[in-house]
């Protein structure tokens, strides 16, 4: 009996069989694809976060222990792949005397290196000119005394006289921020910045230099620990072996774990990714179950009516409930296998790797979940159907050919509105000022997501979804007249009878609409997200760099703004001083920055979005025409209660004098970001004013337009220009160095699987479910034949109907997708920085969806029609 009936249903219901299949096979191709590439991203992100750091480990031996103690110990740490002893020492001065010219420069750092020290540690050091060893300067004190290699230096330590020293090289130092860290100190307590003044001393010559003056001894680890893959867990993996390295001292060393503040930001973007997974991958699996829902619903009539026909025939309701598990489990197995297929095929294609690159654990426990979850969408989709009936539903009905089951208890209840409500209420809660999705508490080693914050989307996704429900079916339950209207260009005469089967079938039919609307806006959501992002990342990059293109001055330069005529080499069409200076206000030291009002759009890129109280165009007026006019950062408005109009009173450098001066600006706006400028506090003001308040017109940067393109090629012919005097960076380059782990890895990959499976729901939420329900429809169309209708009124018919789902399909879900576009894009503003002030749509993209969607409900509507016109209507009744 099984083997008979699991053949009929494949020569029988083979349609029906291959659209619950697909179904499934979406699901589940889309939660394993997506399970397994998050955790590939992540195993990526600690990967990432761990060739970002240069040294693992600054372990500062404290005053009064021994360091070669010190230095045992961490080689005997487990894990511990290499360790070197490094003393750093401070200098007073940094003198320098080159062809008859006397530099000296303020306070800097002296540190000393042992023999292997740059092949243990490549990333820390990055040669310029001249000799990889011996003496090296940094780029920045060569700068200051006007040295090069072969030149002589003299170092002033305390209690010592002035050591001369024979310059070997000239190197840059990437990662000076952690390097001159003040290990075990707070964040808070950190230097604003490196020091400008560094030189790098052989061991032995820092020995013999040091010998008498006070010397710190750091122990530099690198680590070949193996980590777990996710950020979370290595850097609580690492942040304790840190612990224990100290515990097992006895206080005789604190670490600085540049590794596990790697980790710690890893983690962040880490679980940002792990929220996107949710807010934009659970919507596809969830649209997924409910086509499946939609493909069985299809042909839930049929199973009735077959149902009643074994219970006549004396088959017992427990037989007949297992040949319905018969049928879930053949969807659940062939489907599930399909879409472990798709996934495994996608990971190659688009990835390289059926895994994703993920390991083989995490691989084979996401296909299994999502082969579980298919079989229980299966299960839901198919068997709990035909129990619910085998229980409620008689065999003499069965025989009636239209049930008129009573309004649905939702819209009784209007359960849609309340849902819209509670989602607005949500989300004002959770798109307030201080409001923050991610929490990650300074010092503390754990992070948090406000969950609850989810509740927003889902709520506005179910109820808006509700809504185009209860409207499709007032719509066509109220709407017979104007669907004649309508009707009557392509189905004729049988306008009104078109209307009426529309009316009669309004509960498949909106079901259709809500699954198109859903398919779409999720696709819509998704594009417009990945689109916006995209934006963003770009926008911070160029805030980050200022242009194309930035030449940057080493401080105490002295070029003036007449410097940007030697810049201006083939390639570039704009170059635009900035200056930069900082200044007090109160106590607190910030960034100025003097523009050239009526020029600075002109190099950089400025949005009305990074300003408040005006525009950029406004703004740049007012300090045209106001020179003492000063835009504040938004902080340093909150954190001194300025009002616009307010004389603002800063302490700059003299130029002449180096002593501070009182100038006075008047607050006439706020700069929320900036070109070049720091997130949180810093001035904005016009450089002639600046520069006649401190009587020098040095400026700090030089931003170069190259019309967005070969940025590199002209930063290369610029370094080679300008050697060691400045530094010179791109927007390539710079584009990777902000980029987070999230922008470069997860979220691309991300929506690519996202966009791909909306694509194909959309077209089978369209195209599969009008299919099925016309084939269910035979009857109609027999009689409709017999009755006298024509081939084109029976087309006429079925497009009338596919053009209402086109279209209230497409309508619906382009103001969900919109809707939720903007919720998830606020809630969700701790991923983006800056924040933006549109959204970006990526029209192609959803152009494509939309023909997609159009074109399967078009083909569906035909070959439904062609197939009951294929067969005598007589013969149709007959087996019907």
């Amino acid at each position: 009996m099984i083997t008979a009936w699991a053949g009929g249903l494949a020569r029988h219901r083979t349609g029906r069989l291959l659209a619950a299949l697909a179904g499934i096979a979406l699901a589940v191709a889309l939660i394993a694809s997506l399970g397994s590439f998050l955790t590939a991203s992540k195993a990526t992100m600690t990967q990432r976060a761990v060739r970002s750091v240069a040294v693992d480990w600054q372990v500062e031996v404290q005053p009064g222990a021994d360091p070669a103690a010190a230095l045992s110990l961490v080689r005997k740490t487990p894990g511990i792949k290499t360790a070197l002893p490094v003393g750093f020492a401070h200098s007073g001065a940094f003198v320098a005397t080159v062809r008859g010219s006397t530099q000296t420069t303020g306070p800097g750092m002296v540190l000393g290196l042992p023999d292997g020290y740059q092949q243990a540690f490549p990333g820390e050091i990055r040669p310029l000119t001249g000799r990889t060893s011996g003496v090296l300067l940094a780029q920045q004190t060569a700068s200051n005394l006007h040295v090069a290699p072969g030149d002589t230096v003299g170092i002033r330590l305390p209690g010592t006289a002035v050591r001369q020293v024979r310059v070997d090289g000239v190197v840059d130092l990437p990662q000076a921020d952690s390097l001159f860290q003040r290990v075990g100190a707070p964040s808070q307590t950190q230097p604003t910045a490196p020091p400008d003044n560094v030189v790098l001393l052989p061991s032995a010559v820092f020995a013999s230099l040091t010998a008498p003056a006070p010397a710190t001894t750091q122990i530099h680890a690198a680590r070949d620990a193996t980590l777990p893959s996710d950020p979370a867990a290595a850097f609580t993996s690492v942040t304790r072996a840190a612990h224990n390295l100290e515990a097992r001292a006895s206080g005789g060393v604190i670490v600085g774990d540049n590794l596990g503040a790697a980790l710690d930001s890893a983690r962040q973007d880490a679980l940002y990714a792990q929220i996107l997974f949710l807010f934009l991958g659970v919507p596809g699996a969830i649209l997924a179950a409910a086509l499946t829902a939609a493909v069985a619903a299809a042909g839930g009539e049929r199973r009735r009516q077959e149902q009643g026909l074994l219970r006549l025939r004396g088959m017992r309701p427990r037989r007949i409930a297992s040949l319905s598990g018969l049928e879930a489990a053949l969807v659940a197995v062939t489907g599930g296998a399909a879409g472990l297929g798709i996934a495994a095929l996608t990971g190659r294609v688009a990835f390289g790797s059926a895994s994703f690159g993920t390991t083989a654990g995490a691989w084979m426990l996401w296909y299994a979940l999502a082969f579980v979850l298919g079989a229980a969408v299966a299960s839901g989709a198919v068997l709990l159907p035909a129990l619910r009936d085998l229980r409620t539903v008689t065999v003499a009905d069965t025989r009636r050919q239209e049930r008129r089951p009573g309004s649905v208890w939702w819209m009784r209840y209007g359960l849609d509105l309340v849902l819209l409500i509670g989602s607005w209420l949500i989300f004002r809660a959770s798109s307030g000022n201080q409001y923050a999705l991610v929490l990650a508490p300074e010092g503390v080693p754990s992070i948090s997501v406000s969950y609850w914050a989810f509740l927003g989307p889902a709520l506005l996704w179910i109820g808006a979804a509700l809504l185009l429900w209860r409207l499709t079916l007032l719509a066509l339950t109220y709407g017979r007249p104007v669907l004649t209207r309508l009707a009557r260009p392509l189905a004729s005469n049988l306008a009104g009878t078109t209307a009426a089967v529309l009316s009669r079938r309004r509960r498949p039919l909106a079901r259709s609409v809500v699954l198109l609307a859903l398919a779409v806006s999720f696709a819509i959501s998704t594009a417009t997200f990945n689109s916006t992002y995209k934006q963003q990342a770009e926008v911070d990059a160029r805030l980050t760099n200022g242009a194309d293109v930035t030449v940057t001055e080493p401080p105490g330069a002295r070029i003036p703004p007449s410097g940007a005529d030697a810049l201006k080499i083939s390639g570039v069409r704009r170059v635009e001083p900035l200056q930069h200076r900082f200044a007090y206000v109160g106590s607190d030291l910030q960034d100025l920055y003097g523009v050239r009002p009526d020029s600075i759009a002109s190099a950089t890129s400025l949005q009305d979005a990074y300003f408040s109280g005006g525009g950029v165009r406004t703004l740049m007026n007012r300090l045209a025409q106001r020179p003492d006019g000063l835009l504040v950062s938004a902080e340093t408005v909150n954190d001194f209660q300025l009002s616009p109009g307010d004389t603002v009173n800063l302490r700059i450098q003299d130029a002449r004098t180096k002593a501070l001066r009182t100038v006075p600006f008047h607050y006439v706006g706020v700069a929320k970001e900036f070109p070049t400028a720091p997130k949180d506090s810093f001035f904005v003001a016009n450089a002639s004013y600046v520069a006649k308040a401190t009587g020098s017109d040095a400026v700090g940067a030089f931003l170069l337009d190259t019309g967005g393109t070969h940025q590199k090629q002209v930063a290369a012919r610029l370094r080679h220009q300008l050697g060691t005097s400045a530094t010179v960076t791109d927007l390539t380059q710079t584009r990777g160095t902000v980029g987070t782990s999230l922008t470069s890895v997860d979220l691309a990959g991300l929506t690519r699987l996202e966009l791909a499976f909306a694509v194909l729901l959309a077209a089978g939420a369209g195209g599969l479910v009008l299919a099925l329900g016309l084939a269910e429809r035979r009857r109609t169309f027999a009689i409709a034949t017999v009755l006298g209708a024509g081939p084109r009124q029976l087309r006429g018919m079925v497009l009338t109907e596919a053009i209402l789902l086109i279209v209230g399909g497409l309508a619906g879900g382009a103001l969900i997708g919109w809707a939720l576009s903007e919720m998830l894009v606020k809630v969700l503003t701790g991923v983006f920085d800056p924040p933006p002030a549109s959204l970006a749509v990526p029209g192609g993209y959803l152009a494509l969806t939309a023909c997609a969607a159009t074109a399967a409900v078009l083909i569906a509507a035909l070959n439904g029609v062609r197939r009951a016109a294929g067969r005598p209507a007589v013969e149709e009744l007959r087996d019907l």
